[in-house]
C-alpha cells in the first residue's frame, strides 16, 4: 500500500461523509479480528495502529510482515499506522520499516517545537522517496488508554483554529489530529461531550487537510457521527476494544477453569472484540 492508496480512502471518506475506523493491536488475534469485522461490517478499508508500548511489546517489523500478511489473505485493505510515536526516531523507525503512516505526537512540547519536529518527519518522507501519510497533533488530548473515573478538559485545551492555519502551513501534514472535548480513554463518573462548534471553526480555518478523532471510546454515538459529518475522516478506537477483549477472556476462564489451549479462550476475547469493531464501522458508515 501507498500513499495514494491511503489519500484516496481519506479522500473518498471526506466527499461522502463517512470515517475510516482506526483500531489498534498488540496480538495477531486482535488484528484479525478486527480485519474480519471490518471486512464483514462493509468498510471500504480499515486502519490497525500499535502505539510505541505496543510495538515495544508486540515488534515494527512483525507489525509490517503481519499485516501485510493478513491483507492478502483477507484481500482487503489493511493500512499500518503509528500510533503517537513521541519521537523523530521513532517515526523515522516506523516509516523505514514500512509502515503506512505515522502520528508524531509531540502535542505536549511547546508548540514551535512540535511545528519543528513535526516538520521534520514530514521532510524525511519526502527526502526518502516514503510514501508514508504523516499525522501531526495539537491541542491538549488528556486521559490515558484506559477507563478512568474523571478527566478535566477545559477550552484551552482546545486546538485553536489560527494555530492549526500555522501548524499545517510550516509543517505540511496531511492528517491533524485536533482537540475539541475529546480524550483517551474511559471515564466513569463524567459525561463526555464534542463541542462541534469548534471543531468546525478549526474545519473553516484549514479546510483542506484530513481530521482524526481521538479518543473517541466513550463517546456518544450522536457526537461520533456529528463529528464526521463536520468533517473527520478518521476514527480512532482503542478503550472499548481492550475493555470487550478482556472481560471475553475472564469469561471464558471463569466458565473453563481447566481450559488450557491458548486459541480456544482467547476466541472468546476476540469475538467480544468483533462485536465492537463491527459496530463501529457501521457507526462510521453511517448505518
Amino acid at each position: 500500500m501507498n500513499e495514494s492508496a491511503l489519500n484516496d480512502y481519506l479522500k473518498e471518506a471526506r466527499k461522502n461523509g463517512y470515517a475510516i475506523g482506526h483500531f489498534n493491536f498488540s496480538t495477531e488475534d486482535v488484528l484479525r479480528g478486527i480485519v474480519e469485522a471490518a471486512h464483514d461490517a462493509g468498510a471500504p478499508a480499515v486502519m490497525v495502529g500499535t502505539s510505541e508500548g505496543e510495538v515495544e511489546y508486540f515488534g515494527m517489523d512483525e507489525a509490517v510482515a503481519l499485516v501485510q500478511a493478513v491483507r492478502k489473505h483477507y484481500n482487503f485493505p489493511v493500512f499500518l499506522n503509528a500510533d503517537h510515536f513521541k519521537s523523530f526516531d521513532k517515526c523515522r523507525e516506523a516509516i523505514d520499516v514500512g509502515y503506512d503512516s505515522v502520528i508524531i505526537d509531540e502535542s505536549k512540547m511547546p508548540f514551535a517545537d512540535n511545528m519543528d519536529i513535526t516538520k521534520k518527519v514530514v521532510e524525511y518522507v519526502k527526502s526518502n522517496g516514503k510514501h508514508t501519510l504523516v499525522e501531526g497533533e495539537i491541542g491538549y488530548l488528556r486521559g490515558s488508554s484506559e477507563v478512568q473515573k474523571k478527566v478535566e478538559v477545559t477550552p484551552d485545551d482546545y486546538t485553536k483554529p489560527e494555530q492549526a492555519r500555522e501548524f499545517v502551513d510550516k509543517t505540511g501534514v496531511n492528517q491533524l489530529a485536533v482537540v475539541f472535548g475529546n480524550i483517551h480513554g474511559i471515564v466513569t463518573d463524567q459525561e463526555e461531550k464534542l463541542d462541534i462548534g469548534h471543531f468546525k471553526r478549526i474545519v473553516e480555518a484549514v479546510p483542506e487537510v484530513y481530521y482524526v478523532l481521538h479518543g473517541a471510546s466513550g463517546l456518544k454515538d450522536a457526537d461520533v457521527q456529528a463529528a464526521i459529518k463536520a468533517g473527520v475522516t478518521n476514527v480512532h478506537f482503542n478503550t472499548e476494544l481492550r475493555v470487550a477483549y478482556t472481560e471475553g477472556l475472564h469469561k471464558a476462564l471463569h466458565d473453563k477453569p481447566g481450559e488450557t489451549t491458548p486459541y480456544k479462550y482467547l476466541k472468546v476475547g476476540v469475538d467480544e472484540m468483533k462485536k465492537v469493531v463491527s459496530a463501529k464501522i457501521k457507526l462510521f458508515m453511517g448505518r
